[in-house]
């Protein structure tokens, strides 16, 4: 057994599972904010019901982040003690700031929400609604920050063997933070408009509180029809820094072998490692060069430039890439059909699109997952890329065995934190929002239009 190798997986599978709840509370927060929002000016309780049901799940899931967060820090120090005494100066100030400026008010405010409802006047309840999305959103960045150094580390210098900070705006600031944050956030506002979506799918389906229902399905679909689309946009501003500081990562991600002037975009291959090649490549002739410098000129370097031992895991890079990728496409052509359904005042009533909008609840998690997995796995042999390798980086007394027998007790402990959590999601989603009179039905005749 080898105790790098197992650290990996260990650190893989915690991130993995700590990373299912992130996306969906970031964006169920900002669809919250429009409920209550919307409450605030109508006066409407159909509206609050409806921010009071979201809210649940939202603190359900919430909890689940927060626990899992704490327990993925922990390794930092135990199977990563080089990488931490290596980047302890540097990754401690975004982390540190993530719970000083973000988790805190995020959490302060959320208590405030949950139990303030009828002790605060509307608009004071509303405000803690907004801090709660604005902290959860800022939380990301300072989580993205850090791990962005990793991919493109700037504003530091080496010193007695460390990575000491000299520059914090610069470290925070480095060329894959923005881009690599605006594509985080656009995949958590899809993880919660899909999944508000899919909810809203499945009471239409049984004819349970439409009302509540048909409001939920088209907000959901409104930020899911802007959010797909500009996460394309925001993945090819992505791709553009990739190539720039990563170029081996883009090279797997494309299975490009050769290096090559107007290279092509794959659509479709299978990496074969061994011969140094592509099989059954099908490709469009000259885009990749064209995507990422605006030229079909642009010289794009293929795998076979680097050292083999400088190459990402190419089958894993790949295919979670390209992965990704077909999901993004087909929410995409998801909500677009959504859109014109909306358009035509047919959007609760075409059962095939709202059996569709149940049973793609898990895409987008799954598309969050493999995006980590792609830039995780890209970024290989490096735990900070071109300075320090992932060997280097463990700890040298945590033996083999320890890290398997700790894998074990997480796979448990997860798989029934995992369990619960479906658990008392089913039970909350079939309870349904509430009572209150407009959340079963229209109080009053509602235009086709309007309830869609």
């Amino acid at each position: 057994m080898d105790a790098v190798f197992l650290a990996r997986v260990q650190f893989a599978m915690t991130v993995g599972f700590h990373f299912i709840f992130p996306p969906l509370t970031i964006g169920l927060a900002w669809l919250i904010v429009y409920f209550m929002y919307r409450g605030l000016r109508t006066g409407g309780g159909e509206y609050k019901a409806a921010a009071r049901f979201w809210l649940r799940l939202f603190v359900l899931s919430f909890a689940l982040g927060v626990a899992t967060g704490i327990t993925m820090e922990f390794q930092f120090g135990t199977n990563w003690a080089a990488y931490s005494r290596f980047v302890g100066d540097i990754f401690g100030a975004p982390l540190a700031a993530e719970g000083i400026l973000a988790f805190f008010m995020e959490s302060i405010f959320l208590g405030v929400l949950f139990f303030g409802e009828d002790r605060l006047s509307p608009r004071t309840h509303f405000i803690s609604a907004l801090m709660v999305a604005v902290g959860s959103t800022l939380s990301g960045f300072w989580i993205i920050a850090a791990n962005s150094w990793q991919q493109t580390p700037a504003g530091f210098a080496i010193a007695g063997g460390r990575a000491e900070l000299v520059d914090f705006a610069a470290a925070v600031f480095n060329p894959s933070t923005v881009p690599r944050y605006l594509h985080t956030i656009a995949g958590a506002l899809l993880t919660g408009a899909l999944f508000m979506m899919g909810v809203a799918a499945w009471y239409l389906l049984k004819g349970r509180h439409e009302w509540f229902a048909k409001k939920s399905l088209a907000a959901g679909l409104a930020l899911a029809a802007v959010a797909a689309p500009g996460q394309l946009v925001l993945g090819h501003f992505h791709a553009v820094q990739v190539a720039e500081t990563q170029p081996a990562k883009l090279a797997a991600f494309e299975g490009l072998w050769e290096t090559q002037r107007n290279a092509p975009l794959l659509v479709f291959g299978i990496p074969d490692v061994e011969a140094e090649r592509t099989r059954m490549a099908v490709g469009l002739p000259g885009l990749l060069s064209l995507g990422v410098a605006g030229t079909f000129e642009k010289e794009v370097k293929g795998l076979k430039d680097f050292p083999k031992g400088d190459r990402p895991p190419v089958l894993a890079s790949f295919g979670a890439f390209h992965l990704m990728v077909g999901i993004g496409m087909y929410f995409i052509a998801f909500t677009a059909w959504g859109a014109f359904l909306w358009w035509r005042r047919r959007l609760c009533d075409q059962r095939l699109f709202l059996r569709l909008a149940l049973i793609s609840i898990p895409l987008p998690f799954a598309a969050n997952e493999l995006g980590w997995i792609a830039a995780e796995v890209g970024r290989q042999p490096w735990a900070v890329y071109g300075i320090l390798r992932t060997r280097d980086a463990v700890s040298a007394t945590v033996s083999a065995g320890q890290i398997l027998f700790s894998i074990a007790v997480f796979a448990f402990i997860y798989a029934l934190l995992f369990a619960v959590w479906l658990y008392l999601l089913r039970a909350k989603i079939i309870a349904g929002p509430g009572d209150h009179h407009s959340t079963s039905g229209p109080a009053r005749p509602a235009a086709e239009g309007e309830s869609a």
